[in-house]
């Protein structure tokens, strides 16, 4: 496959430069955005969009809570002024949850006082920025803030975590112990491992690759089945809960 034959795959089909090339191909940042203003939230996803991020937007915090309980953003685009509930509040839910806690947030508003900014900064929004403003100065902080809190699979919040709940299915790191609609489920050292890591990071996909590397701690080859042989055996054991792990197509598998 030359030069010009990637570039055309990685325009019209994604699905064949994954299965040609593996990992060549990179999964762009996924960015949210909470904007009750249509023509804000329009032209600011169209912006994102042209510069190789996937955005979605949403005009208030029931619609934003609803798409995080299906998948986590890479950051967040968060105005103050919203209806019913604003961004401040929606900001300090999402620093007491510990998949959000360490997210980065930058502020949209309105409000130019100081005081408004020192609010927003000190309930732990990450950036700041007042309306009206431009798209390429935006561009650029989103960069920046991507750089600068880089989400990490093994971030110290994670790692010192040794118990996991979620819906029928709770894990339990130092005794390993694994408990499905309240009955034991006996699972072997690399399932134990594998249901960590997805819980751990639960709302986000992550790749064969990924999970190779961090549960068998060695590279993935395109060639091998065994996180999939892995995955299927793990949902088998953990019954109805295993529909919880869900496989994105030509990416990997997430935990919701």
């Amino acid at each position: 496959m030359d030069f010009t034959q990637c570039i055309l795959l990685t325009r019209y089909n994604k699905d064949d430069l994954i299965g040609k090339l593996g990992v060549l191909y990179m999964q762009p940042k996924q960015i949210y955005l909470v904007e009750d203003d249509e023509n804000i939230r329009s032209m600011v996803q169209y912006a994102l969009e042209g510069n190789g991020y996937q955005a979605m937007g949403f005009l208030d915090g029931p619609s934003f809570f609803q798409q995080m309980e299906q998948e986590l953003p890479d950051l967040i685009l968060l105005d103050i002024m919203l209806p019913g509930e604003d961004g401040l509040s929606i900001l300090r839910r999402l620093r007491e949850r510990k998949d959000t806690s360490a997210l980065p947030i930058l502020m949209l508003t309105a409000k130019a006082e100081e005081m408004d900014k020192v609010r927003g900064l000190d309930l732990g929004a990450d950036d700041y920025m007042v309306k009206p403003f431009g798209i390429l100065e935006l561009l650029s902080r989103i960069r920046a803030l991507l750089r600068r809190t880089g989400r990490s699979l093994e971030d110290d919040e994670k790692t010192k975590q040794t118990c996991y709940q979620y819906s029928g299915i709770s894990v339990d790191k130092e005794r390993h112990e694994v408990m499905a609609l309240g009955e034991p489920v006996q699972l072997t050292k690399k399932e134990f491992e594998l249901l960590c890591v997805l819980m751990e990071n639960r709302g986000r996909v992550l790749s064969r690759e990924q999970l190779m590397s961090l549960v068998w701690e060695f590279e993935y080859s395109g060639e091998t089945r065994t996180v999939d042989i892995h995955i299927n055996t793990l949902r088998r054991k953990i019954g109805d809960n295993g529909t919880r792990i869900q496989t994105v197509r030509g990416v990997g598998y997430k935990f919701i």
